[in-house]
This record gives C-alpha cells, structure tokens and sequence, in this order.
C-alpha cells in the first residue's frame, strides 16, 4: 500500500473501531481490567472497626491519637500488544488476511486502553523482534501503532513466540497485560516454559487468529502446488482426498489440545478470532466473561 492507502485504512479502523468502544468496550474493558497496584492517600482519625493493620503508628506516637493510613487503588495500567507479523500471518481464504484481522483487534484493545488513559506499547515480531514502540498514552501514538500493524514490513517469515515472551519478560519491568495476537502454529514446546514465566508476571491474553480454510479443505478433483510462506518449502495437494482433511483435523485437535493444557493451569481463557466472522464479537464475549468473574 502507498501512503494515501495506508492512511484511509488507519482512518476506517479509527471511525469503526473508535465506534465500537465507545458503544460497547469502554465500560467491560473498566470492569475486566482493574488496576494492579496501590498509592498513599492521606492519614485520618482511627475509626472502631477499621482494620489495625492500617494504623499509622508513626503519625499515632506523635498525636497521641490513633491514625490510620488511606490508599487509593492506582488505575493507570499498561496494555502491551504483541503481534506476530510471520509469513503465515498472509494468508485468508475469503475477507481478510490474518494480519489485517490482527490489526484490527489489536485496534480494538488499544482504544479500549486509550478511553481509559493507559499506557499501550507494540512488540511485532517474526523468529525476531521486528519492532519494539515502548508504552505511552495519546491518541496520536495509538494512531501511530496501528500504522505500524497495518504497513510494517517484516524482514523475517518465521515464528518465534519464546523470543517475543522472553523479550517482554526482560523489558517490562511491572506488571501489566500482555495481548498476544497469533496463530499459534508455532510448536507448543518450544515456547512453553516463557509462557508459563510471562502468565505468573503479567495478565496474559492469548489471541488466536484463525482461518477456516487452515482446518478444512474444499473436496474438489484437481491437485495444486503450495508452498510453506514461513519455510518456502513445496508439495503438491490433492484436494479430492479426504486424507488431507483428516490429517488437518488430527493437527488441530493435538494443538488445541496442547494449548488448553498449557493455558489451563493459569485460567487463561484465549480469544478465538476468526477472520470471516465479526471480529469484535469473541473479544466482547471475553470481556464480559471476565467482568462476571471479578464480580463474582
């Protein structure tokens, strides 16, 4: 795309996605994500049935009056967004590449953050880091990252998501959420152990971007080259067999199922987003699914 292009995509993602939260995301991204820390308010009189573990003991010595300590929870938080940009991210069977459904979520968190006054940063990376934008408020910097999720060019097409997470482990000093938007095609193994560091640090939210033509081919009689955009290697399909279906289906049932054993014991629920279907709906349904959790 050319400049003129670009900028009418990152307007239409601001004019749609901008809508979406100010209808719908605002209010459940304030109740899911409440803040991670605590600040000093003010001192005031002791009260009976106060907790004494507040008293300020200090303030009390020299008063000769119980006082007690007041925090506010800090609600100021961090939105970190790591986008896999690999080769594999090309591909979309009918509306929409994967990336551009990629964009468009990472759109939907970033003004969700943006409503709120968080801070939101961008982490894009192939097997390496592509490109790392710190966190900071503004719209004009939300702006600018999701130039970067629309036009960035990778200069590498494989997937590396334990160098992302180990990268993210290393940068971010403090606790915050990390939106880790791929389509995990990756081999579980290999990014196994920083996953399970990066969910104890941060509130981890997979997202899963999927195209239905990756868990189910067309049956029709003709066979066709392909080749892996990540590996460049080659082999011909064809497609009037059901081998190849099941042999898709067999994938997918051990990487889902590997997945949820992996997530499971933090209670991380993915979002799974696909790319011919309203891309807004899986993330709302999560925020709500959250928001019900901490209420209860």
């Amino acid at each position: 795309m050319d400049t003129a292009e670009i900028l009418k995509k990152v307007r239409q993602i601001e004019i749609q996605t901008d809508r979406l939260v100010s209808e719908t995301f605002a209010g459940e991204y304030l109740s899911t994500f409440k803040g991670q820390g605590i600040e000093f308010a003010e001192v005031r009189e002791y009260i009976p049935g106060d907790d004494v573990r507040s008293i300020d003991w200090n303030v009390t010595a020299r008063t000769g009056v119980p006082y007690i300590k007041k925090f506010n929870e800090t609600r100021e938080l961090t939105v970190f967004i790591a986008c896999d940009v690999s080769a594999s991210q090309q591909f979309g069977s009918l509306r929409k590449f994967k990336q551009q459904a990629a964009a468009e979520l990472a759109a939907l968190f970033a003004f969700s953050a943006l409503q709120n006054s968080d801070k939101v940063g961008l982490l894009l990376f192939s097997d390496q880091v592509e490109l790392f934008v710190p966190p900071k408020k503004g719209k004009k910097h939300i702006l600018r990252l999701i130039r970067e999720l629309i036009a960035f060019e990778p200069k590498h097409t494989k997937t590396n998501i334990a160098l992302c997470l180990e990268t993210l482990l290393k940068v971010l000093k403090h606790q915050g959420i990390v939106v880790l938007i791929s389509d995990f095609l990756a081999p579980v193994p290999d990014f196994e152990r920083p996953f399970k560091l990066a969910a104890k640090k941060f509130d981890l939210i997979p997202v899963m971007v999927q195209d239905p033509l990756e868990h189910t081919l067309p049956r029709i009689p003709v066979c066709v080259g392909v080749t892996d955009p990540e590996t460049g290697s080659t082999d011909e399909i064809c497609l009037s067999s059901g081998e190849l279906n099941q042999r898709l289906k067999d994938y997918w049932d051990w990487q889902l199922r590997t997945l949820k054993q992996l997530f499971t014991p933090f209670k991380i629920e993915p979002i799974v987003a696909d790319t011919t279907r309203p891309l807004a709906d899986p993330v709302i349904a999560f925020f709500k699914r959250r928001a019900k959790k901490i209420r209860k």
